[in-house]
Formats: C-alpha cells, structure tokens, sequence
C-alpha cells in the first residue's frame, strides 16, 4: 500500500513544500511512467511533480496502480491557499462537487454529482497543522482552518488537500498521524452540512481531540429551490435543487472512507431558514442518517 503526494510546477506553494520534502533523506528517484510527470520513492510514499493545475491530472491512483502493480491507499494534494479576507491561511480539506448536475460547468474539475472519498487524515492533520503554525509563531497572522468539499481531480481513493504538512507521514521518524483502522472501529465521523467556505461552527467540533472529519458540505453546495407549498410539515416533496443529491452522494463517499465509523451529521443551523432545516432534517431521516450534536463527537 503506497501514498501518493502530487505537486505542480505551475503552483509554487505546491512545488515549494515539495522540494522541501524532497531535501529530507531517503528519497530515490521513481519510475518515468507518464509523460510530463516525474516520480519519487521514500518507504511507503511517493511523490509525483507534474506541470498541469492540481486540479487537471484526474485519475492519478488508477494510473499509477496500473503502471506499478502498487496499491494506491491515499492521495494527497499540495496546494496553495488565500482566505477571502486575504489573511494568510493554511487550510485542509476533501474535494468533491456532489451538488452539480451533468451539464454544468465544472470551474476545476471532477464530474458532476461526484465526491472523492475524505481522507480520514482530515480532522488530526488540521489539529497537527495548528500545532506546528503555532509553534513557528504563524498563528495568528496564519489562519488554520478547515474547507468545504469542493473541485476535483477525479480520484477513486481517499483524497485530501492542503498546503504543507509532512510530519504526519512519519518519514522523519515519527509516528504516522490520522491513520484510521480497526481500533477506531465505532468512532463517530463528522458529515458537516451548512454554513460557510471555511465551516465555522463546524470548526468548534473539529478542533478538539480524537474527532475524524469526512465531507464539509457548504451552503453553496445545498442548492434548495423554495417553491411556498414546500414549506408544510417539515416535507421534503416539491423542494428542487440538488440539495437532497449532494447529501446523499457525500455521506456514501464517507461511509465507505471510514469502514466500521458512525457518520454522524452536523448541521449549523443557523445558515438555514426554517423550512431549510425541516427539509434537510427529514431528509436526513429518510436516509437513515444520524444527526450528532457538538458532544457527539468526542
């Protein structure tokens, strides 16, 4: 079982960590398997550098299994990152875009109704990456936040992007971090539905020790059109938009990145509208999902 690391010549907050990497010891030149794309071996890992956006290499895990005979396990994209605030910021978070329709435009990549699986190094990779940005005194010119579920490249392994972290890999020598396996057979993982980019209320579960992270599904990813007699009994009958999709598409792709978790959903309920939260409530209800509150997850 192998990780890959992918980073783009075209992005220096992608190439730059990469490098960085690449200066530890231990690293051997890979196999030139593909055109425009070098390669990197280090125990378990391997790093590929390519010159197209992160987002237009789909297909990465397949293409190297099939090249290698290697099982893919991860994927993990560095990429940079600029709060809309334009404050620095040094996020982590899955991609996916469960809530466009075939046709759409996809802004960078995927394909519509999709969503990767979430890496289960989510939630202890961001709680890492917060120690070490406190550590360098980055905090608080640095935010260190969690993202929504959004783009692609098309992936079929657990998948997440950030802007640096390697610590948690254990090539240094230490210990490996966010490995999700038999132990945490039962643990709770968190579905995240509404709110921001960058899921505020959200955060104040994902901060605190132990909790495991799946989609973060923002607002924008919930499209619900509002026709007036929707809004009875909390149904979900005559309400359109993709809402109901999106939900659906990302709790399978987090049950299935956590074998043997309970996915627990999170609403912020203050982003929706009453008829909003009944819908999705419902919904939720008909799907057999959870809904957790804050100290569900510890």
């Amino acid at each position: 079982m192998v990780i890959i690391l992918v980073a783009t010549t075209t992005d220096p907050a992608s190439i730059n960590p990469a490098a960085a990497l690449l200066a530890l010891p231990g690293w051997l030149p890979g196999p030139s398997l593909f055109q425009d794309i070098k390669s990197f071996t280090n125990q378990n890992v391997r790093l590929l550098q390519h010159d197209k956006g992160i987002v237009d290499e789909d297909d990465l895990d397949r293409r190297w299994e099939e090249a290698t005979g290697e099982t893919v396990d991860e994927l993990i994209f560095f990429s940079k990152h600029t709060a809309v605030s334009n404050r620095p910021a040094l996020t982590v978070h899955p991609i996916g875009v469960p809530h466009l329709r075939e046709g759409d435009v996809l802004p960078q990549g995927g394909k519509p109704g999709w969503a990767a699986l979430p890496d289960p190094r989510i939630g202890p990779w961001l709680r890492l990456l917060k120690e070490i940005a406190q550590s360098h005194n980055l905090v608080p010119e640095f935010e260190v936040t969690l993202e929504a579920t959004h783009h692609g490249p098309l992936t079929s392994k657990p998948t997440l992007f950030l802007e640096i972290v390697w610590e948690g890999l254990g090539l240094g020598g230490g210990d490996a971090v966010g490995n999700w396996g038999r132990e945490n057979d039962k643990a709770k993982v968190l579905l995240a539905i509404g709110g921001g980019h960058y899921a505020p209320r959200h955060m104040d579960i994902v901060r605190k020790d132990g909790v495991w992270v799946g989609h973060v599904l923002s607002s924008y990813s919930l499209p619900m059109e509002d026709p007036s007699q929707s809004k009875v009994n909390g149904s979900t009958d005559g309400i359109g938009g993709t809402w109901r999709q999106s939900i659906k598409v990302a709790y399978e792709a987090t049950k299935s990145a956590f074998p043997g978790g309970e996915v627990l959903a999170h609403l912020d309920h203050k982003s929706f509208k009453s008829w909003q939260k009944n819908a999705i409530t419902a919904f939720l209800g008909e799907q057999n999902i959870k809904i957790g509150k804050p100290n569900d997850f510890i």
